[in-house]
């Protein structure tokens, strides 16, 4: 317990009024930057960093990772309520919430994702605190072999994302793979799918696809849908979440939680990986699966939790062993550096009042987040009550600005366009985004990372075999295509048919037939002739 006195000295950093006054602005900042999606959590961070030439370190560094653990809660706002997902992370959030919101439980969606967010990143933060150095020493045995076998992984999950076909689910996902190797190369550099299109060499964006299949996407579809006839006005139902929807919900916080610090502390894992397992795991274990997909507060709880755990814990890799997990942990990376902080194993002794600070101020930030965020549910959900010939043009116009504040490309606002009458074909022909979308996002990790091990192997697939993460990783591949396909299958066949009763009234002698067979009582009467 050698950590624990400059941890609770961490925390007469945090207490100081101006580190109060940082960590309120980063996480409103955060809200307000989920909300309005397309700029996100990195860019945000990227633009502020001249801002925080002329603070300390340690507030500079409350002030920015409050803006990243902020926006993963704002960034659902928009996924549930417009289906606008800004962040890789609530992608799958959209699933659910969104079709809760159709029902009238947007209240319901965004309060349950508001606790599990809370939850999940304290008990992240408490994790953070206690076995950093531990978990850090784990994370460090991953390579490229083992980062390819958890994509591979999570590619095969993508299988669990849509209510319908199988074969359509696979067959969006390798869409997706086939976007993610427009550009260049990741490890020659030669351009490939790029048609000559300089605008095309760096590759499609990540919030330009989403958006355009997503948000502009569902608003032609819903307004086909109005001009077929005006639906009803949306219920909004209340801003909470009953106590039955808590406890319905309890234990998918609590799993999501767990995968999303799992997860969280490796490289290219991340919350987007977390949120993706957690809906996976929770769609698995319900007794009820077909319900996901078609509102199933689980498939908000579990996700929002494991997002936001996640977010807490990729700051292990970061602090400790000096390693970002994401792209925004890298320019957190650039941040500390910039602040004369070298993030690393000798950062807990040579900065603690910074690392301990930080760590810290994330107990406050979550507690001024679910402070800030409990009240607006009500103020959100008022969004259902505008006119869909309102809100679609509303919808459009900050889809377009949000396009806009990535590149500053006009070329983006055309492609996120040409993608939203994708995404309405798809829609049409019955293809689920998700998955096209979450492979998407682990086709390059998956691709970078294989190659690298087949440089490192010689060419040799089964090297693969020979290191215990990549094996025991490459095992639950197996057992997820596999196994888990056959054992439902079984289960599908074990399920008794339904008795034929009108065979066996026919054989049993003492039964009289009933009014509803042919030649029964009601049928004599009806020709009495």
């Amino acid at each position: 317990m050698d950590f624990l006195t400059p941890a609770l000295d961490g925390f007469g950093v945090v207490f100081e009024p101006q580190n109060l006054l940082y960590c309120l602005i980063g996480v409103t900042l955060g809200m307000l930057v989920g909300v309005l999606p397309g700029l996100g959590p990195a860019a945000t961070i990227a633009i502020l960093l001249p801002v925080t030439y002329t603070l300390e370190p340690a507030s500079a560094i409350i002030l920015l990772a409050g803006i990243f653990y902020g926006a993963q809660y704002g960034g659902t706002v928009t996924s549930v309520l417009l289906r606008l997902p800004g962040e890789a992370s609530t992608v799958v959030t959209a699933i659910d919430g969104y079709e809760m919101a159709r029902t009238g439980r947007a209240g319901s969606a965004l309060g349950i994702a508001a606790i599990g967010s809370f939850i999940g990143g304290t008990v992240g933060i408490v994790g953070l605190t206690v076995a950093a150095p531990l978990v850090a020493g784990w994370a460090l045995a991953f390579g490229p072999p083992e980062y390819a076998a958890l994509a591979l992984l999570g590619i095969l999950m993508i299988s669990t994302l849509s209510t319908g076909s199988l074969r359509r689910s696979l067959l969006a996902g390798s869409i997706g793979l086939l976007l993610a190797t427009v550009g260049r190369d990741p490890l020659l550099g030669s351009a490939r799918y790029t048609f000559g299109s300089d605008q095309l060499a760096d590759g499609l964006d990540f919030v330009i696809l989403a958006m355009g299949l997503f948000g502009i996407g569902e608003i032609l579809h819903s307004l086909e849908r109005l001009r077929q006839g005006a639906p009803p006005e949306p219920r909004v139902g209340r801003a909470r979440p009953s106590r039955a929807e808590f406890l319905q919900s309890r234990w998918a916080i609590a799993r999501g939680t767990v995968v999303g610090f799992l997860l969280g502390i490796l490289p290219g894992g991340g919350a987007t990986m977390s949120s993706m397992v957690a809906y996976t795991v929770e769609k698995r274990s319900s007794r009820t699966p077909e319900r996901f997909g078609k509102g199933a507060i689980e498939g908000v709880a579990g996700p929002e939790a494991a997002n936001n755990t996640a977010a807490t814990s990729s700051f292990i890799p970061l602090l400790t062993l000096g390693i970002p997990a994401n792209a925004t942990m890298a320019v957190m990376f650039g941040a500390l550096l910039l602040a004369g902080v070298t993030p690393g194993p000798q950062m807990i002794d040579e900065h603690p009042e910074v690392f301990w600070g930080v760590i810290d101020s994330m107990y406050i930030g979550n507690l001024f987040l679910i402070i800030l965020s409990m009240p607006l549910i009500g103020l959100f959900v008022r969004v259902l009550r505008v006119r869909a010939s309102v809100l679609a043009p509303l919808t459009v116009l900050i889809t377009m600005i949000g396009v806009y504040t990535i590149r500053s490309s006009m070329f983006d606002m055309l492609a996120v366009v040409v993608l939203g009458v994708v995404g309405y074909l798809m829609k049409k022909v019955g293809l689920p985004p998700g998955p096209l979308v979450l492979a998407f996002v682990l086709g390059n990790l998956l691709e970078t990372d294989f190659r690298r091990s087949m440089r490192m192997f010689d060419g040799d697939v089964t090297g693969f075999l020979g290191r215990p993460v990549s094996a025991t990783l490459l095992a639950f591949v197996v057992v997820f295509a596999v196994a888990v396909p056959l054992l439902s299958l079984r289960k599908k066949l074990r399920q008794p048919a339904p008795p034929d009763t009108t065979t066996t009234l026919e054989r049993t002698p003492d039964h009289p037939r009933t009014a509803a067979e042919p030649g029964g009582p009601s049928e004599e009467r009806q020709h009495p002739g």
